[in-house]
């Protein structure tokens, strides 16, 4: 049967149609429903979490350095954890602890997982923060004169601070 003018007009037609739609969908921004916030970053896969854990193990016994971000110059907490998230993860950490309350995602203490962000001090500032690495133990780097080093959080010290988790 051959093929006439109203017939390739009317079959070209819808083509056109789906193919300018296609591309309009994809030069254009996603809604969200309201309330929802985009996500800044992906969640840590497993793998990158044991991998943050491990590397903070490794860093045990640099020194301590208030404002220090690197094993050669030495590291406060939250220059710890950003050292560790971006070399391990790619992941670019806030650089204070009062920050860090708002990186990633609100986790309940119970489901505590490796890689996790600990945030110790009451309210929604919080003092001083570490990176769980398992066992209910946490690498920190704690005080001037000291070491980053690993500890408990059922440790003497620590079992009484009030903590709230994070999850990159």
């Amino acid at each position: 049967m051959p093929s006439t003018p109203l017939l390739r007009t009317t079959l070209a037609i819808p083509v056109l149609l789906c193919t300018v739609l296609l591309l309009a969908a994809c030069g254009s921004t996603p809604r969200q429903s309201a309330g929802t916030a985009s996500p800044r970053y992906a969640p840590l896969s497993t793998v990158q979490a044991e991998d943050i854990a491990i590397h903070a193990l490794g860093l045990v016994g640099t020194p301590y350095r208030y404002g220090g971000n690197t094993p050669e110059g030495g590291f406060d907490c939250s220059g710890l954890i950003g050292y560790v998230y971006k070399s391990r993860a790619g992941l670019t950490a806030p650089r204070t602890v009062a920050q860090l309350a708002g990186f990633g995602e609100t986790v309940e203490r119970d489901a505590l997982r490796t890689g996790d962000l600990v945030l110790f001090g009451g309210g929604s500032r919080p003092s001083h923060a570490g990176i769980y690495v398992g066992e209910g133990r946490f690498v920190h780097a704690p005080s001037t004169g000291g070491t980053v080093r690993l500890d408990r959080l059922a440790g003497a010290y620590w079992a009484r601070q009030s903590v709230a988790v994070r999850r990159p």
